[in-house]
């Protein structure tokens, strides 16, 4: 036999294997989704607007960062002008005071950001992180330490701990595990931070 028929032949049936290895690999089994693309997919983004606190700019976005670091299954983003916000957060002149949640996605809560606490010297991320975390579900632990965060005006006016504790983030992320958010309705309570309310 020719040696370059051989060559022809064997360059033939080298391709001929290729090209059905190739076929089965495109049939194969998809690969299994990697766990952390499983937990990022399982995420329940939830989005605030601002645009009607002005002078609160700084402390929501230093709220926000706390509950978007300390917890895994609920991520805060600032909504995009002209689009729909699960979470409106205006500026008030009253005490501050937020709608109870969970909120779900495509549902609406309010959170109003009162002067009057500030001006009783209130801190100002405290207050924004805590009337968030009721836009969250977690309702008021009133009386209670600096450490808590939803403690409130409770803890007095030196308190600036803007952090949830791990029972706190325990309760945020149990509310919205796997997207369970979507199947629970907010609250809908008010709730009113005022030194003189236990709300």
């Amino acid at each position: 036999m020719p040696y370059s028929f051989w060559l022809k032949t064997a360059g033939t049936a080298a391709a001929v294997t290729l090209s059905a290895v190739t076929a089965t690999a495109a049939h194969a089994a998809p690969v299994p989704e990697p766990a952390a693309a499983k937990q990022a997919a399982a995420v329940v983004t939830l989005h605030y607007d601002d645009s009607r606190a002005g002078g609160w700019e700084a402390a929501i976005a230093a709220g926000v960062a706390s509950w978007n670091q300390n917890v895994a299954n609920v991520k805060l983003v600032e909504a995009a002008a002209g689009t729909r916000a699960e979470i409106q957060i205006v500026a008030t002149t009253g005490w501050p005071q937020a709608t109870l949640g969970p909120v779900r996605p495509g549902g609406q809560v309010r959170v109003e950001l009162g002067s009057q606490a500030v001006s009783e010297g209130h801190d100002k991320t405290r207050i924004a992180a805590h009337e968030m975390g009721h836009s969250l579900g977690l309702p008021d632990t009133k009386p209670g330490p600096c450490s808590q965060l939803m403690s409130g005006s409770s803890a007095g006016t030196s308190c600036r701990n803007a952090v949830p504790n791990a029972t706190e983030r325990s309760r945020v992320d149990s509310a919205y595990a796997n997207g369970l958010a979507r199947l629970v309705p907010a609250d809908g309570r008010t709730l009113v931070d005022a030194s003189s309310s236990a709300g």
